[in-house]
């Protein structure tokens, strides 16, 4: 079972509708699937669960969200609870629903850092919180894969969640910002992975806690929301398009490169898609709480909305495959 983040630092660049559309396809294909809604803005969730059921899950009973399984280790009564996991979608989706008072997580969070440097044990129930609700909700569901959705920075709760992950997709857009936050991005995760590894050497000998290896190994990227004129990126993008090989190479994967042996990003390997503006599509999606490519007539993908939706699945499609090859898991 892969448990695999997608994470940018520059905000805006579809991470999170990315997310959303990749559980439904490889629902789709026969796979159980655990999405974790980790980003303290929430949108994952608000995007799987209509308002009614919303109000349930953050004003009804308490035990449904994230933020209730972390209670009791905030609140120092305790270690974490059993995760809530919401089934969705009627596919094999079960989401570990967000919440926004999940920000008031990144102050302990912060704190216990440092302190898994003294080589006692309860720091690391803390740091680990994140990747025992998500081994515990994959359990409960016999999940094959694990998708987690973060939100926008380089803070505390997402060094946590990024701890918790096997392997990291990079979601961008064809602009300098996404550029720039790839500079960011990958120095950030190499430095994470070094500072985890050396906490993990001073994990108490004998203590009977799981805790994660802290990998968060680059699979490579994908581009967003850009525009096509007869099947190509316009002229706008294609500048920021033709930097990203070059960037992701000496940024993400810490290599020393010759420009001349960069290949272009239609052929780059670690370039996992490069998927269209459904700019269309997305308003009718969000009305029938479905993904773009799951529309129908009946949603009103008539005429030319329906050959997108077509086009639309097979993108992702090709996407969801190229993710399960380069992580190593089984898709129909």
């Amino acid at each position: 079972m892969k448990t695999i983040a997608f994470f940018n630092n520059k905000g805006g660049v579809g991470k999170t509708s990315l997310v959303y559309h990749l559980a439904w396809m490889y629902a789709d294909r026969g796979l159980r699937v655990l999405v974790a809604d980790l980003d303290p803005q929430a949108n994952l969730t608000a995007m799987f669960i209509d308002d009614d059921r919303l109000i349930d899950l953050w004003e009804g009973k308490p035990g449904n969200t994230v933020v209730d399984s972390l209670k009791p280790l905030v609140e120092r009564t305790g270690d974490i609870r059993e995760p809530h996991v919401e089934m969705v979608g009627g596919q094999g989706i079960g989401l570990v629903p967000g919440n926004l008072a999940l920000s008031r997580f990144e102050d302990l969070l912060s704190q216990n850092w440092p302190d898994c440097l003294s080589g006692v044990v309860a720091p690391f129930r803390v740091m680990s919180a994140f990747h025992r609700i998500v081994m515990m909700a994959t359990h409960q569901i016999q999940a094959d894969i694990a998708l987690i959705d973060v939100g926008p920075n380089l803070g505390a709760i997402n060094r946590a969640a990024l701890i918790a992950a096997d392997q990291v997709v990079l979601p961008l857009a064809p602009d300098l910002f996404s550029l720039q936050g790839l500079r960011n991005l990958g120095p950030t995760l190499r430095s994470w992975r070094k500072d985890w590894k050396k906490r993990l050497g001073e994990f108490p000998a004998g203590e009977d806690l799981d805790v994660p290896e802290g990998n968060m190994l680059p699979l490579g990227y994908v581009v967003m929301q850009h525009g096509v004129r007869e099947s190509r990126p316009v002229k706008a993008y294609q500048r920021w398009l033709n930097r990203i090989p070059s960037v992701y190479r000496t940024a993400v994967l810490d290599e020393s490169i010759d420009q001349r042996d960069v290949p272009a990003v239609d052929a780059d390997p670690h370039r996992l898609a490069l998927l269209r503006n459904y700019r269309s599509l997305m308003p009718l999606a969000m009305d029938a709480h479905k993904p773009m490519f799951f529309l129908k007539a009946f949603d009103g993908a008539i005429g030319a909305h329906a050959a997108a939706v077509k086009a639309c699945y097979d993108d992702f499609l090709d996407l969801g495959t190229q993710i399960s090859l380069k992580s190593g898991f089984e898709m129909n």
